[in-house]
């Protein structure tokens, strides 16, 4: 699953939290998205270690800031699932 892909289905979570459908994502189902997007960061960082040209190490760190802006929203999601679970 591509970068892109893991933001549109952590998107449609989003989504589904404001129509009040959140009880149908799973924390599980978040945390998939989650190490997706840890695997994804640690292979840029992994290309931005490895790269000598200045413009593409900027579009790589482009993205590891995506990856990292998109993991915190994941987090946050997370915990708002887990606090709207039934005991």
């Amino acid at each position: 699953m591509g970068l892109e892909s893991t933001t549109e289905k952590l998107d449609s979570y989003f989504a589904r939290l404001e129509q009040g459908k959140a009880q149908k994502i799973k924390p599980t189902h978040v945390e998939k998205i989650m190490q997706k997007l840890e695997s994804k960061a640690a292979a840029l960082r992994s290309d931005l270690e490895e790269t000598t040209k200045e413009p593409k190490k900027q579009r790589l760190q482009q993205k590891i800031d995506l990856v990292n802006e998109q993991l915190d929203r994941a987090r946050w999601l997370r915990e708002q699932i887990a606090g709207s679970e039934p005991d």
